[in-house]
């Protein structure tokens, strides 16, 4: 016997990427990750039937995601990284709604540059 899973679907020997389970008290197909070892009461599926998998009308269908995967940013993430980008791009404005001059208190170093994340700060002394 071979040591790579396959396909359960008749016909297709692609190897297997994802278990399809049953709940059939939840009317409920579960679709994940390929399972560490194969059961009786699973399926596994190659790549292309676990994308084309559709469920009995009624039933839902969850697809879990595979944890390792890499994950795609989502609009949420690169909405975030927008706002981030143009509020590093406007230090002045932030200087002015904090409280007046760019020194700010007496005690408190001064900006005077920025590269990325990192500040060039300057001792109000000197």
């Amino acid at each position: 016997m071979s040591p790579v899973r396959r396909c359960s679907r008749t016909a297709c020997g692609r190897p297997a990427v994802a278990t399809l389970t049953y709940v059939y008290a939840d009317s409920t197909a579960v679709l994940g990750p390929l399972a560490t070892y194969a059961e009786p009461h699973c399926y596994d599926l190659c790549a292309e039937h676990s994308e084309r998998l559709t469920a009995p009308r009624g039933w839902e269908v969850v697809r879990l995601s595979d944890a390792s995967a890499p994950s795609r940013p989502s609009g949420d993430d690169l909405e975030a990284l927008a706002n981030a980008v143009r509020e590093a791009a406007r230090p002045q404005e932030r200087k002015a709604q904090a409280g007046g001059k760019p020194g700010g208190r007496g005690g408190d170093p001064v900006e005077v540059g920025r590269r990325g994340h990192l500040r060039v700060l300057r001792s109000p002394d000197a």
